[in-house]
């Protein structure tokens, strides 16, 4: 972890033991009610929940919270500490309410108050326990497009997993433990910090700035890049050779063209507030819990909004190359989901998605049955339809009858290779013609598939691992024209995901525009659940 958690406060911690064991010192001609007063409210107020239900009737009803042994104090101290910490994690501690539990500790005059208090606390180890470890959202239920499917630690194995163990440790060991989500969680600590100093300073009030220019914008200029540790201590009153740098490097970080001059695009990310940055990282560290499976010593990450393709082995990026996705409009955007690759085709034909044919073609086709001539059109057998004895102009989107091939050529619009990894999104990544788009800043172009910059050098990376000459292996495939499926032996993770925050391999942070727009609604729904921006304990 980042920070290390203090101990609880003992003398507090003593005198609700105290408080909580005093309900339980009774005169032996009262235990037995006492006891069964107890379970038969641990049993009334776990009903409502199978799992909890579940878990106490495999313990007789006994509790493990409320009483005032060792352990027990360690259980409720741990827990009410991990709640009130839940902020530094970009939870919403309000769905906890550790004070108003602790206040129902201390208002406990029965032991069936202890029994409700005793379900309480199991309910709220379990809340806190899936939302630290897997998110506190539903991905699907706050963006369509997220389609990952996120994986729940069973809820029996969380309660057993907790009390075979030192409590403070095994609460601490619920958050994703990838380097990516402690980096995140200290910038975010870092920002609080400063925005909590009063932030970055003044905005700069001009459209741009050249190297060489002064004036008061120069200095605000000045004063942004040093707080926010893209520029070194400076006295420099016009924009310097220095300053130049620094703005390259700001440009590098967050996804623009690095000319080291402050244009109208720069300066709009340079004047957005601490706040919005802060909210980015939140929303990355819950997108983080919601991929804290293993993805594979090697795998393949996608991250839609910083148009990028990389292969990762054993945490270290091999290869990346600029990538096109889908364009931002109708149903073309990229979803998000993990897959396998299991193989690539080289010279691949392009069966066009029924979307496209009846979308984009057919009305082409209606006005001239030769439109799109590099397009073949196929009848259901596979056969090719004589386009002058067709008649197009008497279908519709829905009873239009035959589907479309473009055969492999250097003008496919998969280009020369595709990368498959067999998903119902019907999503890969391939090779294109349109080389041109790569040059572009924001490149959401496609219908939803990746495009790929180094298609050829990435097949060879890919291959190195099974040949002993991977581009000759690759090229000689290549080379006879004809469609092939080439396997790979060992299939590779693939994690196409959505980050307008991330950390780079010193754990600096980066930052890209929100796209599709979706980490927007995912702190909407993170605001509504309770989480405060500035909130931290640590």
């Amino acid at each position: 972890m980042l920070t290390r958690l203090p101990s609880f406060n003992a003398p507090k911690a003593v005198a609700l033991a105290l408080a909580l064991g005093a309900l339980l010192v009774v005169p032996p001609q009262q235990a037995g009610a006492q006891v069964t007063a107890f379970k038969q409210a641990v049993a009334e107020t776990g009903s409502r929940d199978d799992d909890i239900a579940k878990f106490y009737r495999a313990q007789n009803f006994e509790g493990v919270w409320t009483g005032s042994d060792e352990i027990h104090q360690a259980r409720r101290a741990a827990l009410l500490d991990a709640l009130r910490r839940a902020g530094d994690h970009g939870l919403p501690v309000a769905r906890y309410d550790a004070d108003a539990l602790e206040q129902q500790m201390k208002n406990a005059r029965s032991a069936r108050d202890l029994g409700m208090i005793e379900v309480e606390m199991t309910r709220m180890f379990l809340q806190y326990a899936r939302d630290i470890q897997s998110g506190a959202l539903i991905p699907a239920k706050v963006v369509s497009e997220i389609k990952r499917e996120v994986e729940y630690t069973d809820r029996a194995e969380l309660i057993s997993g907790f009390l075979s163990s030192q409590p403070a440790a095994y609460l601490r060991s619920l958050a994703p433990k990838t380097l990516e989500y402690t980096s995140l969680m200290k910038q975010k600590m870092l920002l609080q910090e400063q925005a909590a100093r009063g932030g970055w300073g003044p905005t700069i009030n001009v459209a741009s700035l050249k190297p060489g220019a002064s004036g008061p914008a120069v200095l605000a200029l000045r004063s942004r890049l040093m707080v926010m540790g893209y520029l070194g201590r400076s006295n420099a009153k016009t924009f310097d050779a220095a300053m130049s740098e620094a703005v390259s490097v700001f440009q590098k970080a967050h996804g623009l063209e690095a000319d080291g001059v402050a244009g109208s695009g720069t300066i709009k990310e340079i004047n957005h507030s601490i706040e919005t940055r802060l909210k980015s990282v939140v929303v990355a560290m819950e997108r983080e819990r919601w991929l804290h499976k293993e993805r594979g010593s090697r795998h393949i990450l996608v991250n839609i909004p910083d148009f990028t393709a990389k292969i990762v082995d054993d945490g270290r990026i091999t290869f990346e190359t600029r990538s096109v996705v889908g364009a931002n409009k109708e149903d073309r955007p990229t979803p998000e989901f993990s897959d396998t690759m299991t193989h690539m085709v080289i010279n691949p034909s392009w069966y066009v998605p029924r979307s496209i044919v009846v979308g984009e073609y057919l009305p082409a086709l209606r006005n001239n049955p030769n439109a799109v001539r590099h397009i073949e059109i196929t009848d259901r057998r596979g056969r090719v339809v004589n386009r002058s004895g067709a008649n197009f102009a008497k279908y519709t989107a829905r009873n239009f009858p035959y589907s479309m091939r473009q055969p492999p050529s250097n003008r496919n619009a998969l280009g020369l290779v595709k990368f498959m990894f067999p998903n119902k999104y019907n999503i890969y990544l391939h090779d294109t013609p349109a080389k041109s788009l790569f040059s572009r800043e924001v490149r959401a172009f496609s219908h939803g598939c990746v495009r790929l910059r180094d298609p050829f050098d990435f097949a060879e990376a890919l291959l190195a691992k099974q040949e002993a000459d991977p581009m000759g292996y690759f090229k000689s495939q290549l080379r006879t024209g004809r469609e092939s499926r080439v396997n790979l032996v060992e299939p590779v993770p693939v994690h196409i995901v959505y980050r307008t925050a991330f950390t780079d391999a010193r754990g600096n942070l980066n930052f890209r525009k929100d796209i599709y727009g979706r980490d927007a609604k995912i702190w909407s729904a993170l605001q509504k659940a309770g989480v405060e921006l500035n909130r931290v304990q640590g």
